[in-house]
């Protein structure tokens, strides 16, 4: 049997499939590229929230414990008939910085830059494709 030989297409049409194809080949290569930078950035970023997260709750263990025994030793050292008073001004003022501070958290977490660098690649790739169409 004879074997069918593919030969490549002539003619006016040959040009634009072959654009087109290279036009495709581009694209997925952007498209491949992108995905890996988001993809190391996020690996990146979780590494990176995961030891900020374990030594932040370090910190706060040790902190809380030294506070406890701040504080113990402070009321031992106040008079009797001025303990309640302490002890109520002294749990306003941390309940006040734990207020403070959580709304400090709070926003500095929604002013996160998760990906930036792909995001800021995109709006190159999106400003050089309405350039091509204009």
């Amino acid at each position: 049997m004879a074997e069918h030989l593919k030969t490549p297409p002539q003619g006016p049409g040959k040009g634009i499939l072959d654009t087109a194809s290279r036009i495709v080949t581009v694209l997925v290569g952007i498209v491949e590229t992108r995905v890996r930078l988001a993809v190391i950035e996020l690996e990146e970023e979780k590494a990176n929230i995961f030891q900020l997260l374990l030594m932040a709750g370090i910190t706060l263990i040790f902190t809380a414990f030294g506070l406890m025994s701040l504080l113990v030793v402070l009321f031992w050292a106040i008079d009797p008939a001025y303990r309640l008073m302490a002890m109520g001004t002294t749990t306003g003022v941390l309940l006040f910085l734990a207020v403070v501070f959580g709304l400090w958290t709070l926003t500095k977490a929604k002013r996160s830059t998760l990906l930036s660098m792909t995001r800021k690649q995109l709006d190159i790739d999106r400003t050089l494709l309405e350039k091509d169409d204009e």
